[in-house]
């Protein structure tokens, strides 16, 4: 009997260990999982709030993109009503001239001709005008594509705007070289090559690459001055798009502005390193565009 009792208290305590152990593995599960959980939603909240940021700086220049085309379609406008006042008041000064028999027939058809070449400068101005539509239409897409593409970089290393009817990307210098050096950064590749990837997407645009430097004076045995680091920095991106990144030369100038193209003052170290900059411009072919301007006034 005793016996017996001892075996029936030592598989008690053998079933307490066991259901122990099952619980405290339960426990240890549930915590991982909890922690797990609770990562997820912290990453998926930050993305959500990178999203929300996007949606409004892209809302935003797509409002003043729409303001900018709304006020051409009033210039244009205007113009088409001046156009329309002067062919009929031309057309009234004709029938008056042509009943009164003032007007020979020589003179007649110079009127005529006037006219005629009145009506064509006003196809020229609606063709003018949906060329320059065109333009913004495809600068603000292409704007809204870089920022998209580069929305994980820092705002203050890169910007990409529409300035003079082109699309200006400006990357700051510390995020391309070293201070004095034009040699590029292992970092900025990525940079560029997201630009890269953009702008030969568009192969009838072309690309020029500016250098700008402070006025800080510069000379060593490799860079005589700020003109020649400008130079070599944006042949250093020039080189590095055409031989890495696969964008044909003939699209492509480089060329150094040095100090003499600031964005803000040199007098404080802020305006310094904002001048201190390259800058990639996408601009449409120029030789289709003169050729359009020939074409129109032919």
């Amino acid at each position: 009997m005793k016996k017996i009792i001892l075996l029936a208290a030592s598989i008690a305590m053998m079933s307490s260990c066991v259901s122990k152990k099952k619980l405290a593995e339960a426990q240890a599960e549930y915590s991982a999982f909890k922690a797990s959980s609770e990562n997820s939603i912290a990453k998926v909240r930050t993305e959500l709030r990178d999203c929300e940021t996007s949606k409004i700086t892209l809302e935003s220049d797509l409002k003043n993109r729409a303001g900018e085309v709304e006020a051409k379609a009033k210039q244009v406008k205007a113009l088409e009503d001046q156009i329309d006042y002067l062919k009929k008041t031309n057309t009234n000064l004709l029938d008056r001239m042509s009943d009164l028999s003032i007007v020979s027939k020589a003179g007649a058809e110079s009127i005529k001709k006037s006219l005629e070449t009145l009506n064509d400068q006003s196809k020229y101005i609606k063709d003018l005008n949906s060329s320059v539509q065109r333009k913004d239409s495809l600068n603000l897409a292409l704007v809204m594509t870089l920022k998209r593409s580069l929305a994980d970089i820092n705002d203050e290393d890169v910007t990409v705007e529409v300035k003079k009817g082109v699309v200006y990307i400006s990357i700051s210098d510390k995020m391309l070289f070293q201070s004095g050096s034009a040699m590029i950064n292992s970092k900025a590749e990525v940079v560029l090559e997201k630009v890269s990837k953009v702008v030969n997407d568009h192969k009838e645009l072309d690309i020029l690459v500016e250098g700008h430097t402070d006025n800080v004076p510069i000379s060593t045995d490799c860079i005589k001055d700020n003109w020649d680091l400008s130079a070599k920095r944006a042949t250093s991106v020039v080189r590095l798009l055409q031989t890495k990144f696969g964008i044909a030369p003939e699209r492509m100038t480089a060329g150094g502005r040095s100090e003499y193209a600031p964005k803000e003052a040199n007098t404080a170290e802020t305006g310094r390193r904002n001048n201190r900059r390259t800058e990639i411009i996408v601009t449409p072919k120029l030789d289709q565009f003169f050729q359009m301007l020939a074409n129109g006034q032919k």
